[in-house]
């Protein structure tokens, strides 16, 4: 491709010189003016300007800044021809911008060789350009790559849990999509917090997502508990409800194991804090360690409203489906109590999505509600 070489300057002599000595080697075009010269840098597109100082209009200096200031600054070359070349006169010219800067009357091989420093400094440039795209394109694919296998680890983790979660809920028969529907809440409830309410500065999208993936969790450690009292089709005596206590320190030890060996961070330290704490009560009077309010962990406390509002709503060995409207009333009820009113909050701004979630998962038929109420109370302990 022909390189192409600007003569700006307004003294018809210097210009005819100029491109006698030049229009055997290069494609040439001619402006009189700094302006004329702005201009001609859009239409012309020059790969080098040799710039006059001393002109009619804005000078050799601002043309030379307004030249590097624009968008073809950064592949355009300028050397400066002045008739003066003191010491101040050519910094000048190189704090506005300037390549090389030479001085009239000038020798004619030292032009010419000038000029060739500077189409090999502009391909040089050029190289850099091109080098610099290819690694851009380069650190953007390997970014896609780096981002499609981070979410495939993360799909293959998330399946891995859930399955282990399905194993352990296996063993009821009758808790059907139990996991599916409850973190489906957890979500709900964790976007609305995200939204407003006094968590807003705790729950950002990573513990949402943390908590869509952890909660599945919450009662694995049942796995534990003999058959007779998990299966139990009846309420639990005293020493069976003990037994059944340790179901959040079993699921809990084997998550610490389990994170002992790994590095999946807040993933699974969430999920240890909701295996254990799931079944405290915002008043304190719950179980294994009798926290109240703000000890209990957040995470904990989402699960508890999700998954007693499932419970409610769901079939049981002991009792019968109630419906979501009486549900959310016994756990309005409970608000500061069992369960912490703010969370409870988030849970009436949202409810119409907790009837979707059902709505998707299949409606059970709900007991009629005088019978309900009595069967469902257990679920409040």
């Amino acid at each position: 491709m022909e390189q192409r070489v600007l003569i700006v300057d307004d003294n018809e002599v210097n210009i005819e010189i100029l491109e006698q000595l030049l229009r055997d080697k290069y494609g040439l075009d001619v402006a009189r003016s700094g302006e004329e010269c702005l201009e001609k840098l859009r239409s012309f597109n020059p790969d080098l300007v040799l710039l006059d100082v001393m002109m009619p209009g804005i000078d050799g200096y601002e043309t030379c800044r307004r030249i590097k200031e624009s968008p073809y600054g950064s592949f355009t070359q300028v050397i400066m021809v002045s008739g003066r070349g003191t010491a101040q006169e050519r910094l000048r010219g190189y704090e506005h911008g300037a390549d090389d800067f030479v001085v009239k009357p000038f020798d004619h091989d030292e032009l010419l060789a000038k000029i060739r420093v500077q189409f090999r400094m502009r391909e040089v440039l050029a190289q850099l350009w091109r080098a610099n795209a290819q690694i851009q394109a380069f650190n953007a694919e390997l970014d896609r790559l780096v981002k499609l296998r981070t979410r495939e680890v993360i799909a293959t983790r998330d399946i891995a849990v859930f399955a282990l979660a399905k194993l352990a809920e296996s063993r009821d028969p009758e808790t059907g999509d139990h996991l599916e529907r409850m973190r489906e809440y957890c979500r709900i409830l964790g976007e609305q917090l995200r939204m407003e309410g006094p968590y807003v500065d705790v729950v950002d999208k990573a513990f949402v997502d943390d908590l869509y993936r952890s909660s599945p969790l919450h009662d694995i450690g049942k796995v534990g508990i003999p058959d007779g009292v998990l299966l139990k089709p009846g309420r639990l005596t005293e020493d069976e409800f003990e037994i059944m206590k340790q179901h959040t320190e079993i699921g809990a030890a084997a998550l610490e194991q389990a994170a002992s060996t790994s590095d999946s961070g807040g993933f699974l330290r969430m999920a240890i804090d909701i295996c254990r704490h799931h079944h405290e009560r915002f008043d304190g009077n719950g179980y294994p360690h009798g926290l109240a309010g703000q000890e209990i962990p957040l995470p904990a406390r989402i699960v508890t409203v999700a998954d007693v509002f499932d419970a409610l709503t769901s079939h049981r060995v002991y009792k019968r489906a109630i419906e979501p409207p009486l549900a959310r009333q016994m756990i309005e009820e409970q608000s500061g109590r069992q369960f912490d009113p703010a969370i409870v909050a988030a849970m009436q701004a949202r409810f119409d999505d907790f009837l979707q979630v059902i709505k998707e998962k299949g409606r059970p038929p709900w007991e009629p509600k005088a019978e309900a109420v009595l069967a469902a109370a257990a679920e409040l302990r």
